[in-house]
C-alpha cells in the first residue's frame, strides 16, 4: 500500500533526481560514459554592460556533453536592434566551441519571443509544442557551433 502526497519536499526532489541519474547512468552506456571522471556541467554566462556598468543585455546557459544550453537571452528595449544580442549569442557560441569543445548549441523560445532572431543566425527548429502556454508555441533549436 502506498500513500500519495502532493507538498513540496526539496529533500524528496534532491533523492528523486539522484535516483533517476543513477537509473539513467544504468541504463545508457552512453551516459554512463559521459558521467565519468571529470564530468562537469558548467555555467556560461556574457554580459553587456554600459558605461555605467548597468546591464544592457546578458545571456546565461551551461555546456555539457559538448553542447551549450542556452537558457536565458534578454537585451534592453532600445538596443534591441543595435546587434547587441546578435553579439552576446556569437560570444556565448564561440566561447563554448573554442574554450569547451562543444559543437552543438541548443535553446527554447515562445513564438513571440525571438524564433526568427534565431533562425537568422543558423538554428534550425527541431521541435514545437502547439499551445504551451494556452496561446503559445514553444520552439527548441538547435545550432552547429563549426
Amino acid at each position: 500500500m502506498f500513500r500519495i502526497e502532493t507538498e513540496v519536499d526539496k529533500e524528496r526532489q534532491a533523492l528523486l533526481a539522484r535516483r533517476l541519474r543513477d537509473t539513467n547512468t544504468e541504463r545508457s552506456p552512453v551516459l554512463r560514459a559521459l558521467r565519468g571522471p571529470g564530468e562537469r556541467e558548467l555555467p556560461l554566462h556574457v554580459w553587456a554592460l554600459d558605461e555605467d556598468g548597468a546591464m544592457a543585455g546578458g545571456l546565461t546557459g551551461r555546456t555539457w556533453a559538448g553542447w551549450l544550453h542556452i537558457d536565458l537571452l534578454w537585451v534592453s528595449g532600445a538596443l534591441r536592434t543595435a546587434g547587441l544580442g546578435t553579439r552576446l549569442l556569437a560570444r556565448a557560441e564561440e566561447l563554448a566551441r573554442a574554450e569547451r569543445g562543444c559543437g552543438w548549441a541548443r535553446l527554447e523560445t515562445w513564438d513571440f519571443q525571438a524564433p526568427g532572431f534565431y533562425r537568422s543566425r543558423g538554428y534550425d527548429i527541431v521541435g514545437e509544442v502547439p499551445d504551451y502556454p494556452p496561446g503559445v508555441t514553444e520552439y527548441t533549436l538547435t545550432k552547429r557551433l563549426g
